[in-house]
């Protein structure tokens, strides 16, 4: 299993086509931390590949506004998480609850919910190997 752990609340774009590795940046709060399960071509889909990433929040935590190249499908393990995207309303989503991005779209709220119990996610893309899998969002 690779493991990647992302360290503060602004960060670099993560592109995975290049080798699993660990990034830190220099800010006041530590973000989100990111395991890659797994990271896989699609023999049905060529030139397609999925990724499986869990995100564990800690009590508070926040990832920065964001924008997928691939498409996304979350599933809260444990905790809850509010999510939003843009043109839609921020939505609470509890353990054993799921949502759907599609290619591109700009993920402007991803967060605990809780400022005492920590949240974790389940994250299943599909992109291309040179796509980018979170771009930030400048505002």
């Amino acid at each position: 299993m690779n493991a990647l752990r992302f360290f503060a609340a602004s960060f670099t774009v993560l592109t995975l086509t290049v080798s699993a590795s660990a990034f830190a940046h220099e800010t006041a709060a530590p973000s989100e931390n990111v395991t890659i399960l797994q990271d896989q071509m699609l023999k049905n889909a060529p030139g397609k590949k999925a990724l499986m990433i869990e995100v564990d929040y800690q009590p508070g935590q926040s990832s920065i506004a964001h924008k997928h190249q691939g498409t996304a499908m979350a599933y809260v393990l444990s905790g809850a998480i509010t999510s939003q995207v843009k043109g839609e309303k921020a939505i609470t989503y509890k353990a054993g609850e799921f949502w759907y991005e599609p290619a591109g779209s700009e993920h402007l709220v991803s967060k605990n919910a809780s400022a005492t119990q920590p949240a974790k996610l389940l994250v299943f893309m599909v992109l291309a190997p040179d796509e980018k899998v979170l771009i930030p969002l400048e505002n």
